[in-house]
């Protein structure tokens, strides 16, 4: 059986890294939602284009891991395909210390996120809805809405892992086809 897992959680969660130990553990693409989401010059992609190039993405390979659902812009899309939703939902101060980390080694390094796209401290840690409070809000926000009202199809198995030990051996356990 083909692997189509789809890995969430708040920022700074590991989602990414996670994604990529996990597809090249099965051997299935990896692709972050961010990097078709977010075109040059940090402007989103309009609905259709998005929905068109992760269907397209999810139509490439039998199998595949994904980071992101971006369930707002793309409906029951990636769960309704999707065998797998591994939720990442590790403690807050966790999260913020690791988020902290890799922001301002971002900065420092001008690292290019995805299309030419760098972090800034301005977009982190001083707008309205700065990265560090989106990923606050969106912490408290899930625990108190999922998993049940991420309309999860039935058939859809979702995996909760609380600390880097149980992120660990759940990826331990995961065997190629």
């Amino acid at each position: 059986m083909a692997h189509r897992i789809v890995v969430v959680g708040v920022s700074g969660n590991g989602k990414t890294t996670l994604g990529r130990r996990l597809a090249e553990k099965l051997g299935v693409p990896f692709t972050e939602l961010d990097a078709l989401m977010h075109q040059p010059g940090w402007v989103q992609a309009k609905t259709e284009k998005f929905r068109r190039d992760v269907e397209a993405v999810m139509d490439r390979s039998e199998g595949w891991v994904l980071d992101g659902m971006y369930q707002g812009q793309l409906g029951d899309l990636v769960l309704g395909r999707a065998d797998t939703l591994v939720w990442l939902d590790q403690p807050l101060p966790l999260v913020l210390r690791r988020l902290v980390k890799r922001t301002v080694k971002d900065i420092v390094t001008r690292r290019d996120l995805f299309n030419g796209n760098r972090q800034t401290w301005r977009y982190a840690f001083f707008m309205r809805d700065s990265l560090f409070s989106f990923a606050i809000r969106s912490h408290f926000k899930r625990r108190r809405e999922w998993p049940a009202g991420i309309g999860a199809p039935p058939s859809l198995e979702v995996v909760r892992l609380r600390s880097p030990r149980e992120v660990e051996r759940w990826l331990e356990c995961q065997a190629p086809d």
